[in-house]
């Protein structure tokens, strides 16, 4: 039993950072119908930034490591945030009229491009967080001794999806967001600024994505910069899995997917976890081939 509790807190916490990227997924598809391949590299200049600030920079000698960590993760989340913003306006939002697969080579040619960016600053090392920057502390819960930074990842996913759901809910640049998805013409008769939308989109996505990436470093110590490629992957995958398009998908999605890769990993083999996850995905598509939550909707002519 405790060996169960331990990988369900593994799963939830992996589960977390892939939600956090696929809801960068799937608010750009939602809005745009497009696919953001560059969005799994925006998550690595993420984690990039977050060691460069603490480390290289030496901000975390500066002031107290827990006020450090917290300002990188604000700053590297802004920066990336940025970065997407600059992304839409020169490379999607001159495609916008043109055929998708023209924004779909787009989005591949800007991966491209920020990989060997990052590979090329890094001097493609594998860079290692100090031990001083990792959370080490120890929770018992039920007489199970727990590693804290887990139980951190997943409370600030939860925190920060919840957020941006309210934010979608319940406010009016939310319920603007919502009717772009919908009907981008209509909208503009509304009077709502599609354009800004969109690149509002584009801030938080990959703001997301980025803070996504720093967690990655501080829970397991290094980082690399074809990590955007495998993170990327699964959280899109994760992304399909709950529906694409649908924000509370993407979170189910990314918990689901995390949850099954630890417990194959951890009741089969850890050989086995990716071909398991993909199973899954694969039966439920079957029997639901628009995601758990996903809604049909029939394409406009």
């Amino acid at each position: 039993m405790e060996q169960f509790f331990q990988q369900l807190l593994n799963g939830l916490a992996v589960g977390g950072i892939y939600a956090l990227v696929a809801l960068g997924y799937t608010m750009v598809y939602g809005v745009l119908k497009l696919i953001n391949f560059a969005h799994g590299d925006l998550f690595t200049i993420g984690a990039y930034l977050g060691f460069t600030l603490l480390v290289s920079c030496k901000l975390a000698g500066m002031m107290p490591v827990t006020l450090a960590v917290l300002l990188v993760f604000v700053l590297a989340g802004l920066f990336v945030a940025l970065i997407g913003y600059l992304l839409e306006r020169t490379a999607y939002r001159p495609l916008r009229r043109a055929d998708r697969l023209s924004a779909v080579v787009s989005a591949l040619g800007a991966s491209i491009f920020f990989q060997n960016a990052v590979m090329l600053v890094s001097d493609a090392r594998t860079q290692v967080f100090p031990d001083f920057l990792r959370p080490t502390f120890t929770v018992h819960i039920f007489g199970m001794g727990v590693p804290g930074v887990r139980l951190l990842i997943i409370a600030a996913s939860v925190l920060l999806m919840l957020g941006l759901w309210a934010f979608i809910q319940r406010t009016r640049t939310g319920a603007a967001i919502r009717a772009v998805a919908i009907d981008q013409g209509a909208s503009r008769l509304m009077g709502i600024n599609v354009d800004r939308i969109i690149s509002l989109v584009f801030l938080i996505g990959p703001g997301l994505g980025g803070i996504a990436g720093l967690m990655v470093g501080l829970c397991y110590g290094q980082i690399d910069f074809v990590m955007g490629w495998g993170y990327g992957l699964k959280a899109f995958i994760a992304a399909i899995l709950g529906g694409i398009g649908n924000i509370p998908g993407a979170m189910l999605g990314g918990f689901l997917l995390g949850i099954i890769e630890t417990l194959a990993a951890g009741y089969i083999a850890i050989a086995w976890k990716d071909a398991i996850a993909f199973c899954v995905l694969i039966l439920i598509l079957i029997i639901r081939p628009t995601g758990i939550l996903g809604e049909r909707t029939a394409d406009k002519l």
